[in-house]
């Protein structure tokens, strides 16, 4: 048995691992115990777009009746794996009861609060641990080449205005001349100016980095299998041993709703809460021209990336539960979309292929905070497409619930507690 930290973390993801820092931070000894390796996850292989811009939940009027039309249609942007699954078919109707106007602006007021906490904490959060992931405050780039997606696109972008994400629009021939990347063909473009990039590979390697400098402690391969209180501490079993902590922090991403089952940790909640949503990405060496700041190409709902080191096209949302396959049909899409907005749209060799499962709430919203009925066990999971993005806000929000100090966001709106 180990000596007792102040704070275990489950989960050495980009959640756990700046939460960690945090809690560091704020003074407290902090040990995570990761099931395969630091960053292995959804942090690995995601664009590393930080976006404001997505603050407007998935779940929106109109999401049903696209979702619908390309239910049995295997490289849609959106895919459901046609099985029987109770749960996921629960957790759908629960989201489709959320495609609702007033729905949707709770849920964009507090995805905007967390990710614009995030975006504008970030660069300062990154030079204090000398993190070196070739962050770029860019903006990104949504290039429309059909003019209906283009104006039906601008009601989303009034709404994100009222909560503080501004835009641009650009011509589309304006946008050829000063982007020489893309094909002819762009009708119009919607800068967010407010959103950043970075290689998220390696702003997780930089977080492990920090918090072992600072007297943190990281175990890998270290798969947890229970947790039990003992006296004014709990006692966490793994198969690297047991390990003693104050608090404990659960922060596995989409495995959250099989761990809370096997720890017995509000199983009913989060099995309502999560699903577990594929994505895909594919790495390149840079082509020759790239573009110059992130892309989300829209109508394909494919996003292209290009950092000094290399070219990722991603994106894609596979409900398929756990599958592990990894789905050629939807990797060729994202290729397919590059091709039709790119003059170079793919590198010019290939460094990976990759899927990953993201943490899908049925409202968009993470969930962060203490789990109901236990008094030292919290939460921060469920951020979707987003963990990058709100990795610093939920960091602080976590050391400041941990540490029972006054929260520079407002944690109501992520309580667990929402989806009893």
């Amino acid at each position: 048995m180990s000596d007792l930290d102040d704070v275990v973390i489950i989960g050495g993801g980009v959640i756990g691992l700046a939460s960690a820092l945090a809690l560091i931070e704020a003074g407290r000894s902090v040990r995570v115990l990761e099931a395969k390796t630091v960053g292995s996850g959804s942090s690995h292989g995601n664009c590393g777009t930080i976006t404001p811009s997505h603050a407007l939940p998935l779940a929106a009027p109109g999401t049903i009746g696209r979702a619908m039309r390309w239910l049995l249609t295997p490289d849609a942007p959106l895919y459901l794996k046609p099985r029987i699954d109770p749960s996921l078919w629960k957790w759908l109707a629960r989201f489709a009861s959320r495609c609702n106007a007033r729905d949707l602006r709770q849920a964009t007021a507090a995805k905007a609060a967390i990710l614009t906490h995030s975006r504008q904490a970030l660069p300062d959060w990154l030079a204090r641990y000398g993190i070196d992931c070739e962050f770029a405050e860019s903006g990104t780039d949504h290039v429309f080449r059909d003019a209906a997606a283009f104006d039906e696109f601008g009601e989303e972008v009034r709404l994100l205005a009222e909560y503080g994400v501004g835009a641009d629009s650009i011509d589309g021939a304006a946008y050829e001349r000063q982007e020489p990347a893309v094909l002819p063909g762009v009708h119009g473009v919607i800068r967010f100016h407010g959103d950043a990039s970075l290689r998220p590979d390696r702003y997780v390697a930089g977080l492990a980095h920090a918090l072992l400098q600072r007297g943190g402690k990281i175990v890998e391969r270290c798969e947890v299998s229970g947790l039990a209180e003992d006296g004014a501490a709990y006692r966490i079993a793994s198969s690297s041993g047991e390990y003693r902590a104050r608090d404990v922090l659960v922060a596995t991403g989409a495995w959250s709703s099989p761990l809370a089952k096997t720890l017995g940790l509000a199983e009913e909640a989060l099995g309502k809460a999560l699903q577990p949503g594929k994505g895909y990405s594919i790495t390149y060496d840079s082509p020759a021209l790239m573009p110059r700041r992130p892309l989300v190409l829209h109508e394909r709902s494919v996003c292209v990336t290009a950092w000094g080191s290399g070219f990722r096209l991603g994106s894609t949302m596979e409900f398929s539960g756990y599958d592990s396959a990894l789905n050629r049909r939807r990797l060729d899409a994202l290729e397919r979309g590059s091709r039709e907005y790119l003059r170079e749209p793919v590198g010019p060799a290939k460094r990976e292929e990759w899927y990953g499962w993201r943490p899908m709430t049925y409202d968009d919203l993470p969930i962060i905070g203490r789990v109901p009925g236990k008094a030292r066990v919290w939460l921060a999971t469920g951020h979707g497409m987003l963990g990058v993005s709100m990795s610093v806000g939920t960091a602080q929000l976590v050391a400041d619930l941990v540490c029972g100090r006054a929260t520079a966001i407002d944690p109501q709106p992520y309580r667990l507690e929402r989806f009893a």
